[in-house]
């Protein structure tokens, strides 16, 4: 079994270095797979932290009356929090309000001005209430409909956020289906090439294949030398692929930030280094095995 083994391996790399050139031209297609491989990973990464941006700048407010006590409001507080659709609710009392209102509009003197000659305090308390999916703010809303919050309520701000939520939800939907179908599109096209340039590899040796069934060679073991030239074209193509990568990374990023703020992909990408080189080696070597396999089984009739 050693022995055999052995000679699968061998033949497999004197394959690889005796068709040099059909060698270099199946890489070169396995290199642009697994650049096209990564870069779905990659874009995958970005429109999620891009849909994750846009969801955190979208809550709905509740604004309560002047004369509701503090401990009713965070009764409320308290039971938005239970909800499932819920991810987080803050509360900013009356004083907590001025101060950010005053912050906000220091460099207005009228307005500072006016807040210096009122007696009281004209801002209201609220909570601010972020979902865990754009699609729960009209559960929330409802739930705040019920009689029992309503009397205490000034406003709920759904309303004129509802469009702004709409369109989010819609944005989320075409971000996903996109990536879905981009995702299966490019995987089953960069298959395609390379099982084809595998195929003409594979028929340049069709002699050899001959000789091989004629000495009684048995399937297994003629398919191995080639599964094993798979193998390397696919090691060889992720290494450089990455090497590709990594530059394309450090001169995307910056632009990256520049429209979503929240996304460091360079950051990103050095913390999972290894995980992604994992990936791109498994996809190179399970391209090549999977290529070589169907190629040898079903154009050669092994």
């Amino acid at each position: 079994m050693i022995v055999k083994l052995s000679r699968i391996i061998k033949y497999g790399i004197n394959g690889f270095l005796r068709n040099g050139w059909l060698s270099i031209s199946t890489i070169g297609i396995m290199v642009l797979a697994s650049v096209v491989f990564e870069g779905l990973i990659l874009f995958n990464v970005v429109s999620k932290g891009a849909v994750q941006s846009l969801q955190e700048k979208i809550d709905i407010s509740v604004y309560f009356k002047s004369n509701v006590p503090e401990d009713s409001i965070l009764n409320i507080k308290k039971s938005l929090e239970a909800l499932v659709e819920v991810k987080d609710v803050q509360y900013i009392s009356r004083d907590e309000a001025l101060v950010e209102f005053k912050k906000t509009h220091e460099a207005d003197q009228i307005i500072t001005q006016t807040l210096e000659q009122l007696e009281e305090n004209p801002l209201l308390a609220s909570i601010n209430i972020k979902a865990k999916d754009p699609r729960h703010y009209g559960t929330i809303a409802e739930y705040l409909e019920k009689p029992i919050y309503k009397d205490l309520t000034e406003k709920v701000t759904y309303a004129q956020n509802h469009v702004v939520i709409e369109r989010l939800i819609s944005l989320v939907d075409t971000i996903k289906n996109t990536g879905a179908i981009l995702t299966v599109f490019l995987s089953f096209l960069a298959i395609m090439i390379t099982f084809n340039t595998i195929r003409l590899a594979i028929f340049s040796s069709s002699d050899q294949i001959g000789i091989m069934r004629l000495v009684g060679a048995s399937n297994n073991f003629i398919r191995g030398p080639f599964i094993i030239e798979g193998i390397l074209d696919g090691i060889i193509a992720a290494i450089v692929s990455f090497a590709i990568v990594i530059p394309a990374i450090s001169f995307a990023s910056p632009y990256i930030v520049k429209f979503i703020p929240d996304i460091n992909l360079q950051a990103y990408f050095n913390e999972n280094f290894i995980r992604l080189f994992l990936y791109q080696l498994v996809f190179g070597v399970g391209l090549g095995i999977v290529s070589s396999f169907i190629a040898i089984r079903r154009y050669l009739h092994v």
